[in-house]
C-alpha cells in the first residue's frame, strides 16, 4: 500500500492496518496467513533528510502463500514481487516514529560513512512487532549499490 501528500506519522499506522487485514483474511479467500515480519516502510528522503511525503508500506508474506497469494480486497493492497536484495541495517528498540527512524538513519550513515556504496534516494524502516506496547524491535536498512 502506498501514500502520497501525507506525513509519515499521520498514514503509516492506517497502512499498517490495511496490511494486517489482508494477512488476517481479509482477501477473496477469506484466509488467515499468520504473521508476518518485518513491516517495511520505504522513503524517500530529501537532500536535507526529512521524509517526503511519499512512502510504501509492505509486509513478506508468509512462504506458503508466495507462490500464489491469496487476492486482496481492498484495491489499495497490491502484492508485488521483490528480487533479493543485500542491506546495511541498524536495529534499535522502543516506538518509532518519523523522528526516530530519521536520527537512526543519520546514525548508520555516519557509521558507513560517505563513501560507502549505498542507495540514498530512498531506505526502509522496518518494525518486527508493531503491535507490542513494549520491547520493540525496529530496524534502518539501506539498499546496497552494486558494486
Amino acid at each position: 500500500v502506498s501514500s502520497e501528500g501525507r506525513a509519515f506519522d499521520q498514514v503509516t499506522g492506517e497502512l499498517v492496518r490495511k496490511l494486517l487485514m489482508y494477512i488476517g483474511g481479509s482477501n477473496e479467500q477469506d484466509e488467515a496467513m499468520g504473521t508476518a515480519a518485518p513491516i517495511i516502510i520505504t522513503v524517500y528522503p530529501r537532500n536535507d533528510g526529512v521524509l517526503s511525503r511519499r512512502l510504501v508500506v509492505g509486509i513478506r508474506i508468509p512462504s506458503i502463500y508466495q507462490q500464489s497469494p491469496p487476492t486482496p480486497t481492498d484495491s489499495a493492497v497490491r502484492i508485488e514481487e521483490r528480487p533479493g536484495m543485500t542491506v546495511y541495517a541498524l536495529q534499535f528498540g522502543g516506538f518509532a516514529g518519523e523522528s526516530e527512524y530519521r536520527a537512526e538513519a543519520l546514525r548508520l550513515t555516519r557509521t558507513l560513512g560517505e563513501t560507502a556504496p549505498f542507495q540514498r534516494k530512498q531506505y526502509f524502516c522496518c518494525s518486527y512487532d508493531p503491535l507490542k506496547p513494549y520491547g520493540r524491535r525496529n530496524e534502518v536498512w539501506f539498499l546496497q549499490e552494486e558494486p
